[in-house]
């Protein structure tokens, strides 16, 4: 909520903008129409637009989450794209205008994992990309579950992205806070599409979080 309302203030500033804009437009010599089609215009760009394009091309990001360190993800873990926006925009005025904010309150608080209405018709979720400093402020290490060593070290985690292991390191850090129900579903979304970049199929006695707990060690190995 603190997000959202930093994007606000964004845009009541793009609203002043505007509306100095078209003030300007006016005054020199414009028709009324040309006015109103860019009022027209600008509203539909900040309202809509503003949220839209930036987490597109910001990779799941806006002004206020960037602030935040926060960022939106498909279920999947997948970074989001114009449609996933475009319906989280969307549904954005209901969550947040028509019902002023209770929509989506509502919606966060009900649902396991914190997903507002648009979060919810889109299929992405809103993440924490910066992970905690520990108590010594020192990088937290992190090992294999014992005896699965060998395991770990067979992993091929070339093809992992520093931001894939940012997600999967902000997970493990925070997963203690999570409810059992939303700690299994939301380790098994960010360990599907690992297992798809590392081309592997992981074993049927191997949990989700475990999993990712093999793929954090053998990132952080590799980068030693």
């Amino acid at each position: 909520m603190l997000g959202k309302l930093l994007d606000l203030l964004v845009q009541f500033g793009l609203f002043l903008a505007l509306a100095l804009l078209v003030s300007l437009t006016t005054s020199s010599g414009f028709s009324d129409t040309a006015g109103i089609v860019l009022v027209i215009v600008g509203a539909f760009l900040i309202v809509l637009g503003y949220p839209a394009l930036c987490e597109t091309f910001w990779n799941g990001k806006t002004v206020g989450k960037a602030a935040l360190g926060l960022r939106v993800r498909t279920t999947e873990g997948a970074p989001i794209r114009f449609r996933h926006a475009a319906i989280r925009a969307a549904l954005g005025l209901v969550d947040f205008f028509v019902t002023y904010g209770l929509a989506a309150t509502l919606s966060v608080l009900l649902t396991k994992d914190s997903q507002r209405l648009g979060d919810l018709a889109a299929g992405t979720l809103v993440l924490r990309e910066r992970a905690p400093l520990t108590r010594t402020g020192t990088a937290f290490t992190f090992y294999p579950p014992p005896g699965w060593e060998p395991y770990a070290a067979g992993l091929d985690v070339g093809g992992v992205t520093a931001e894939q292991y940012g997600l999967v390191r902000t997970f493990l850090l925070r997963a203690n806070e999570l409810s059992p129900a939303a700690r299994y579903h939301l380790a098994l979304r960010l360990a599907n599409p690992l297992a798809g970049v590392l081309h592997h199929e992981p074993p049927a006695g191997v949990p989700p979080e475990a999993f990712l707990h093999c793929v954090a060690a053998a990132y952080q190995q590799r980068r030693t």
